[in-house]
């Protein structure tokens, strides 16, 4: 996805400017936050360029889906994967993991988040630009 289509080229609103838990540019406009039927919110999460959330752990788990560019998912202890839309990520509960932008696309996924969420250290940009 290129930079100037952004604002075309998501499903919903670029939403609103996160600060804690997140280097670089990264917005989130909650899509679904009503406690029944499923107990899980759904945010959209658009990250700019190079952005990236912290190292963080859900307890229930977490369901990344791709709808547009090129992003980067990581579990402690294993490689990045590249994501690209259409991909789905299962993310296993109490599993520590990242994920943001790749250096040259803007990454958007929707985040489908029961329960809580436990943020850890920043991924550096020594970390990151392995």
């Amino acid at each position: 996805m290129k930079n100037e289509q952004l604002s075309n080229s998501t499903i919903f609103p670029l939403g609103n400017k996160l600060e804690a838990n997140f280097i670089g540019d990264a917005y989130l406009q909650m899509v679904f936050t009503d406690p029944t039927p499923l107990n899980a919110a759904i945010g959209n999460v658009t990250f700019a360029p190079g952005a990236r959330n912290y190292w963080h752990s859900h307890k229930v788990g977490q369901v990344l889906l791709v709808t547009g560019g090129e992003g980067w998912y990581q579990e402690e202890g294993k490689s990045a994967q590249l994501l690209k839309a259409g991909d789905v990520v299962n993310i296993p509960p109490g599993v520590r993991h990242w994920h943001g932008a790749t250096k040259e696309s803007w990454f958007v996924h929707l985040a489908i988040t029961p329960g809580e969420t436990n943020w850890f250290e920043p991924v550096d940009d020594e970390w990151y630009k392995k």
